[in-house]
């Protein structure tokens, strides 16, 4: 299991997922936690 995230590095990841999001808005596959966890797999 993947450590536990601060809510700092959550806050920060969900903004740049949002972001991300933001800028390519056709790309999102799945529901925004499964996009939330694709990011935070390549984080780690």
């Amino acid at each position: 299991m993947a450590k536990k995230l601060s809510k700092e590095e959550r806050k920060a990841m969900a903004r740049k997922a949002m972001e991300d999001r933001a800028k390519h808005p056709n790309e999102s596959k799945g529901s925004g936690f499964a996009k939330l966890d694709e990011d935070a797999k390549k984080l780690h």
